[in-house]
């Protein structure tokens, strides 16, 4: 099987080409920058140039193509809407449409953004009543539909809350720790971290059958808050911060609206057979010792 993956220098791809490699799959990363610290073979691709996308994959002829490229800066995402729209709607439809000229698999990255936020119940994969509250959920939303109305064999998984290689929400609290003796974070936002080391080995997983639709993936462990998670980061890290739970409305700054409700319903992974993610905490602290050795 040979696997291509955009966005092979993001916080996510990265761990995604690692996981292939590591289990002696042949993969194939891309990524809008020249040079690169990716270990698998490597190609530049700009994924909002449709002739490009069509014959870099048209040569790489892959098996399966795991879309991680994105723009992910959610408020900057306020103010560069266009470019937002052209990378992750266009860029994605281009590479959905490629997909579907080689007939192959498509796994496309998207978030819990895509839903409006509102109530606690957990949001079902294959719920179908989406309005995104800022931009860039917006254009991750068009890039799902651009997914779903080009092809057939795609897998749509939906994440939130992500840390791992790269700037997250782990390193800012704790860069923030060793400035402030008291931190305010948000309390009424409620979801569950992602770790992406334990997200590409399910990825992984997923790419080698044809168990395709919409998946929800985060750590187990429960809901929680965004102050319960720097609460326990803290915790862990034997940091002695005061953590002050705020309410989004108290907190200000963000440009872009927020979700308050990101709990998203795992419960189709283990109905098709896939292992779920270990518990958040589990994770986290594999993170900070991982970090440690940095």
């Amino acid at each position: 099987m040979k696997v291509f993956v955009t966005g092979a220098n993001g916080q996510l791809g990265r761990e995604v080409v690692d996981e292939l490699l590591k289990r002696g799959i042949e993969t194939i990363g891309s990524d809008i920058q020249q040079q690169t610290d990716c270990k698998s073979e490597y190609i530049q691709l700009d994924i909002t140039d449709k002739n490009r996308v069509m014959s870099v994959l048209k040569s790489a002829n892959p098996d399966a193509v795991i879309h991680c490229a994105a723009w992910t800066a959610v408020d900057a995402a306020e103010d560069n809407a266009l470019v937002v729209m052209k990378i992750n709607a266009e860029g994605t439809k281009n590479i959905a449409e490629a997909c579907k000229e080689l007939n192959c698999k498509m796994m496309y990255i998207s978030t819990d953004y895509v839903f409006d936020g509102t109530g606690d119940i957990p949001w079902k994969p294959d719920y179908k009543n989406y309005a995104p509250l800022n931009i860039y959920g917006i254009s991750k939303l068009e890039g799902e539909l651009a997914v779903v109305w080009n092809l057939e064999k795609y897998f749509i998984v939906r994440i939130a809350w992500v840390f791992g290689r790269g700037h997250n929400f782990v390193r800012t609290m704790l860069s923030l720790a060793d400035k402030h003796e008291n931190l305010k974070v948000v309390n009424d936002q409620i979801g569950t971290p992602t770790y992406t080391v334990d997200l590409a080995r399910l990825l992984a997983d997923m790419i080698l059958t044809d168990k395709y639709g919409y998946y929800h993936a985060t750590n187990e462990g429960g809901y929680l808050s965004w102050y319960d998670f720097a609460v326990e980061i803290f915790r862990q890290a034997g940091k002695k911060t005061n953590v002050i739970p705020v309410s989004t409305e108290e907190y200000g700054l963000s440009k872009a609206k927020r979700p308050y409700n990101s709990r998203l319903d795992k419960s189709k992974l283990v109905e098709n057979g896939f292992t779920p993610l270990p518990d958040w905490r589990d994770a986290l602290n594999r993170y900070l010792k991982d970090i440690e050795n940095v």
